[in-house]
């Protein structure tokens, strides 16, 4: 899907009131240690788990649909994730509306590389200084980024490129 269409399309999201970005405020405390276990409910309600993803990066990403600068964020995610098919890059976007009916969803889920969620169980995902806020887990397991603020295509490349270039960890005997 090309970019232009993947905005217009997430511009039919805008349900509330637009507000502007939310500055980037990394979270000292957390970065550089291991990631609290963690499980994701889909938009098929379907869950997985911080287990099933030990060897990948994982981006956890907090947005909402009134959201622009989500809206903008999702368009860098979906260029990346068609850019790089084969990496071992997951991304799961999960709403903070937890209100907000799972079926307006789906005609995006239809159009994205990468699964919409409905809630994010474990601590330490939440919402930082506002939406987006994501946070990058490395494949050992380790938090390496987690701020909000919206990324952009180099700010996203320089922050998953080098993790997707280190070795996954052997496997425990």
């Amino acid at each position: 899907m090309k970019r232009a269409d993947m905005a217009a399309m997430l511009g039919a999201l805008a349900l509330a009131p637009l507000i502007g970005g939310v500055p980037a405020r990394a979270a000292a405390d957390e970065v550089g240690k291991p990631a609290k276990p963690y499980k994701i409910q889909l938009l098929d309600r379907s869950v997985v788990t911080a287990d099933q993803l030990k060897g990948k990066v994982v981006v956890i990403n907090r947005w909402a649909t009134w959201c622009t600068p989500c809206k903008a964020e999702m368009v860098v995610f979906q260029t990346y994730m068609h850019n790089h098919p084969d990496s071992d890059l997951q991304i799961f976007a999960v709403t903070t509306e937890l209100g907000f009916p799972a079926d307006k969803l789906k005609p995006l889920q239809g159009k994205l590389a990468y699964p919409l969620g409905l809630q994010v169980f474990g601590g330490g995902y939440g919402i930082k200084a506002g939406v987006p806020t994501s946070y990058v887990i490395d494949r050992s397991g380790i938090v390496r980024f987690a701020a909000a603020g919206a990324f952009n295509d180099d700010s996203f490349e320089a922050t998953v490129g080098p993790l997707l270039k280190e070795p996954a960890p052997a496997a425990a005997p």
